[in-house]
């Protein structure tokens, strides 16, 4: 594990249930004030010179512990990573001072090309060289500690030496990174791919696990089997919650977010799922209180 100087942290992210921030909520947040953990932002988005996206921030920032949840760094390219996005995140970094830092285990650019989606990787011991590389990189670049997140994935190489869990894991464990940890994720890959969820969930340490992700997704009819993708268009799924109890009882709280990215809904709708995600972490610390007393 690589010995990483970590500068403070001002606003620590709170051990309760947050959201993604969407502009469509800005305003609902700022005058409603909702007792709500805290936010999580891609910071993709507000990596501009100003205008409205940042103004919000601004007001939102002043009053909810913020994390930032990088979509664009692209940990698993095999060209060096873009200095420019590094500086602009770190600037976001430095400016909105976030209790948490997180990226995706994927890539998104290649020669002069970007695209919006998250890429699997092939699992291998070159890959996993080429992505602890990376995360030490931007590790050093912030001067903090990053989490990285595991993906959700529709098909699998043949190329693959690792399990996906493992690989994971050893990721973090090689770079010093911690793990956020996407339960809707783990559901997707896991009914995708036939793969175990206690097998998937039991790889994980769960001191290692400093965030953790809650969304919806949808299902498609694939030639007679069902395939589950990861759209965080939708409430989260009876499985899911389960599987996120389950977890929580038996290892402790976290930071949870909800995530809703797509088919965006009115923002009570989105306060619901974050207080159900509250509730089962006031449940879990109330039964950890009376069972030491």
């Amino acid at each position: 594990m690589k010995d990483i100087s970590l500068q403070s942290v001002a606003a620590p992210v709170p051990v309760r249930a947050g959201a993604g921030l969407k502009p469509k909520h800005y305003q609902a947040i700022i005058e409603q004030q909702p007792d709500i953990g805290w936010f999580e932002i891609h910071p993709e988005n507000y990596m501009g010179r100003g205008g409205p996206p940042l103004h919000y921030l601004e007001r939102i920032r002043a009053d909810y512990p913020v994390s930032l949840h990088s979509v664009g760094t692209s940990l698993g390219s095999h060209l060096p990573l873009d200095t420019a996005h590094l500086k602009s995140l770190k600037s976001l970094v430095e400016r909105f001072e976030p209790g948490l830092v997180s990226e995706h285990l994927s890539w998104s650019h290649g020669y002069e090309w970007y695209t919006n989606d998250l890429i699997p990787l092939f699992y291998t011991e070159t890959t996993l060289k080429l992505i602890v590389e990376h995360i030490d990189q931007v590790q050093e670049f912030l001067g903090r500690k990053i989490l990285i997140e595991n993906p959700s994935t529709y098909l699998q190489f043949k190329q693959n030496e690792i399990p996906e869990q493992v690989f994971y894991v050893e990721a973090a464990k090689r770079s010093g990174a911690g793990l956020l940890l996407d339960i809707n994720n783990v559901f997707v890959s896991c009914s995708n791919h036939g793969w175990s969820l206690d097998e998937y969930m039991s790889a994980v340490p769960h001191d290692m696990v400093e965030e953790i992700h809650l969304a919806g997704h949808s299902t498609q009819d694939l030639e007679g089997s069902t395939l589950r993708v990861d759209d965080h268009g939708s409430p989260v799924c009876s499985e899911v919650w389960r599987l996120y109890e389950n977890y929580i009882n038996s290892n402790g709280t976290v930071p949870t977010l909800i995530e809703w990215d797509s088919n965006i809904p009115e923002f009570p709708e989105l306060f619901r799922e974050v207080c159900f995600a509250e509730e089962i972490i006031r449940t879990a610390n109330d039964q950890y209180h009376e069972a030491t007393v």
